[in-house]
């Protein structure tokens, strides 16, 4: 057991190395080009630019960028209210501080093709989705009170970025079961990655694991990629710095193959930005995680081993006002399937529509409308009335509207209806907006 002066001395070293990164992110700017395959965080961004409330400190920003030094620091936070449901009204803010650092280590020291990513954060609030005993959130970013060092790794592009290497401390679900549209949405299944991955532990962010991943694109439009990473069930309790990497848990792998008509497999991130919308683009992905560890069973008393979850996503511009434009209508969806006697919450399907550039005014914004069922098996080894009642679907609607006013400042009201909170009985409704500021 660890004295307390130990432990003290790990949250110092945490606050001032978190607190450096976060500094350094103030006097640096964001970029995509370099981003090395999206990451941590970057379902948080939905600009079209990267302008900053502080400017480019007479140059400092842009004299980092040449020199292959991108990076960033945002506030974002949901907020979100309980007007109708089973629970009296609520007021919860979800509060996230993010700074991020990507190197280009070949502009920056001649190895070409060497990039660097690290990115930390503070997070706190309150967690609506735990009070309305919702299985889908209504925050796709609500899930701890932590601060710490979220994830960081050296990747390697071989053969023109046909071949990509990563090692490092980075999570499943940041690449794998990951929602393209996610930048366009506030509820959990759509925001961030399928709701419901963590059935048999993969990873998710913040508290980021131990992984390495191989990426080949053997065609123009066609990748093939594989991960494999500790599937520690306790992480926020065995890294609580995410400073000392923990090999806890099995060892899971995920694996995906897509399809990219319209752009090259090389240019496609696991989630979208502006940028990308442009044209009659689509990722079409198949893929799956498998966990060789213990289980318990739904159906009986004896533990059974491995458990695996498929999954299959489609994301399609549908109509655009030019053939080369971002403005008009895309179509996402997704469905997943895990086997019943190993994963209560064993299916799951997302739906959205958006509009970009909806209304002709200068801001960047979107229209966007969201459906999500959660699906809850339970097949006979419930042990109290609460649980064996616990057997429909839950259903979600949610409409939302994206401004961008500055490329520093994001607002997004939302609308959401729960049918059949938690898959028992009763419907909510929740009325908040998302706010983001680049700092």
């Amino acid at each position: 057991m660890k004295t307390n002066q130990v432990k003290s001395a790990e949250r110092r070293s945490t606050l001032i190395v978190v607190f450096v990164l976060l500094s350094f992110s103030c006097v640096c700017r964001s970029q995509t080009q370099n981003d090395g395959l999206s990451g941590a965080g970057a379902h948080e961004d939905a600009g079209s630019s990267h302008e900053h409330l502080f400017g480019d400190w007479r140059g400092k920003r842009t004299e980092l960028e040449n020199k292959g030094v991108s990076c960033d620091l945002q506030y974002i936070a949901d907020h979100l209210w309980n007007v109708r449901s089973a629970q009296k009204t609520r007021l919860a803010d979800w509060n996230r501080v993010r700074g991020t650092v990507n190197i280009d280590l070949g502009t920056l020291a001649g190895a070409r093709g060497l990039y660097f990513h690290i990115t930390g954060l503070w997070q706190g609030g309150g967690i609506l989705g735990a009070y309305l005993d919702a299985i889908a959130s209504p925050s796709g970013m609500s899930s701890a009170n932590t601060f710490r060092l979220d994830s960081y790794w050296l990747e390697q592009r071989f053969l023109h970025e046909s071949l990509v290497v990563r090692l490092g401390q980075f999570a499943g679900q940041d690449f794998y079961g990951a929602q393209h549209d996610a930048t366009s949405f506030i509820v959990e299944p759509l925001d961030y990655a399928m709701g419901n991955l963590s059935v048999n532990y993969e990873s998710f962010d913040p508290p980021s694991t131990p992984a390495a991943e191989v990426r080949v694109i053997p065609r123009e439009h066609f990748y093939v990629k594989s991960m494999v990473f500790a599937a520690d069930r306790v992480p926020y309790a065995h890294n609580p710095t995410g400073f000392v990497p923990q090999f806890r848990g099995a060892a899971m792998t995920a694996s995906e193959i897509g399809w990219t008509p319209g752009q090259s497999a090389r240019d496609v991130r696991a989630f979208d930005t502006v940028q990308s919308r442009t044209g009659y683009s689509g990722l079409y992905q198949f893929g799956g995680t498998y966990n060789p560890g213990k289980f318990t069973s739904t159906s009986s008393s004896t533990p059974v081993s491995a458990n695996y979850l498929i999954y299959g996503m489609a994301s399609q511009a549908l109509w655009r006002t030019a053939e080369r434009s971002s403005t008009g209508v895309d179509i996402t969806a997704s469905v997943n399937w895990s086997p019943a006697d190993r994963s209560r919450r064993n299916q799951e399907t997302t739906a959205g529509l958006r509009y970009n550039e909806l209304l002709p005014i200068h801001w960047h914004n979107t229209l966007s409308l969201a459906y999500v069922r959660s699906g809850v098996k339970y097949l006979g080894n419930a042990s109290n009335i609460a649980i064996i009642q616990r057997r429909d679907a839950e259903h979600v609607l949610e409409l939302n509207v994206l401004f961008k006013p500055t490329g520093w400042l994001l607002l997004q009201p939302v609308v959401q209806h729960f049918f059949n909170v938690g898959g028992k009985t009763g419907d909510a409704t929740v009325v908040g907006f998302r706010s983001k500021v680049e700092f």
